[in-house]
């Protein structure tokens, strides 16, 4: 069972929720840290972490899967998310430099097709960031938060997965080692949770990932080609 927008935003208005996300954003934020004049699709629920790169990009797009349903973002101002089926982004080829997916694979009705989306719509030279629940981590047991939601991968299964979708891994960390719970107790010693727990990645409550596009993959012969509707500039 995929999470939703609605359990997803009333997860990270705990202080649980808040404190997992402020972990994720310190990673995300070292393995991207200048995004300047670049374009960044986040696909999956990326709402809470997006912020990292707002301003700092050429132009920043929230797709968030039907499945999962609508969620407005940034609540301060024009809105700059949209929902699209997963096999069917808005967008036409070759447009993103950057493409950040969390609560997003584990809640692909198809994984490989989501991800041959991501490869249609990511430039070249671009990269792309999955964050996904991991699956020997106890958050992946959690049901009351999103990462206890949809499919748990291991590391191994996330590159395989990419592989298969003609990405090549680039990198793997891991993240996330603070028990899911609203303790305070628990929740004040955090970020000695993350710097202790590097010891043992297996325990990780999630995995990232990052990888680029394998332009030397096989490409299937004879396929149909698939229409789609694109957004452009209004002129």
């Amino acid at each position: 069972m995929a999470t939703d927008v609605h359990a997803a935003a009333q997860f990270y208005a705990t202080r649980g929720g808040a404190i997992a996300a402020r972990l994720l954003r310190e990673r995300l934020a070292a393995a991207w840290p200048d995004l300047g004049g670049q374009t960044l699709l986040g696909l999956g629920y990326t709402l809470p972490y997006l912020r990292i790169w707002r301003g700092g990009t050429g132009r920043i797009v929230a797709v968030i899967p039907a499945q999962l349903g609508a969620a407005r973002w940034p609540p301060d101002g024009p809105s700059l998310s949209c929902v699209a089926e997963e096999d069917a982004l808005p967008f036409p080829d070759l447009c993103f430099d950057r493409v950040l997916m969390v609560h997003g694979i584990e809640s692909a009705e198809n994984a490989r097709a989501m991800l041959r989306e991501v490869w249609r719509v990511l430039k070249d030279d671009g990269r792309l960031l999955v964050v996904a629940p991991n699956r020997s981590g106890i958050w992946a047991h959690a049901e009351s938060t999103p990462f206890g939601q949809g499919q748990p991968y291991s590391p191994g299964q996330i590159g395989r997965l990419l592989a298969r979708s003609l990405f090549r891994v680039e990198r793997r960390e891991t993240a996330l080692f603070v028990p899911p719970m609203q303790s305070r107790l628990v929740l004040r010693g955090a970020k000695l949770w993350e710097r202790g727990g590097r010891a043992a990645p297996r325990l990780a409550g999630v995995t990232i990932t990052e990888a680029t596009k394998d332009l030397y993959g096989a490409i299937p012969a004879g396929a149909k080609p698939k229409r789609r509707r694109v957004l452009v500039p209004a002129v």
